[in-house]
């Protein structure tokens, strides 16, 4: 399992992804389609067309890991967008998971500050 990191990027290919690719056509997909850096430790998660299956892939210093995860009922808030990929953070990965959108309108807003009181 992905352990969240203050440095830690979360990649949301966006459309359809086919399941039937496992670890060397996702590479594929990150590296060649979505011209990711493959080996940056970073999380790369896909959805199939029926949105109740999502993979999830990194690179953790010695290999590749693959997380899945099938829903048996309902499905999962995926994303929309005329891009290819989408930016997010851990928390956003975490309620997609759950079932829940990534647009959590009532959810705190992050705060960086650069200078301290």
């Amino acid at each position: 399992m992905f352990l969240p990191g203050h440095t830690l990027k979360v990649y949301i290919a966006l459309g359809i992804t086919d399941m039937r690719k496992s670890i060397d056509g996702l590479s594929i997909l990150v590296s060649e389609t979505l011209k990711l850096d493959l080996f940056s430790g970073h999380l790369f998660a896909f959805c199939n067309r029926k949105q109740n299956m999502i993979k999830i892939l990194y690179w953790d210093k010695t290999g590749f890991c693959l997380w899945h995860k099938r829903l048996e009922k309902n499905r999962f808030q995926w994303p929309t967008s005329k891009q290819d990929v989408m930016a997010v953070g851990t928390q956003e990965l975490a309620w997609l998971i759950n079932g829940l959108n990534i647009y959590q309108k009532d959810a705190h807003k992050s705060l960086k500050y650069t200078i301290v009181f």
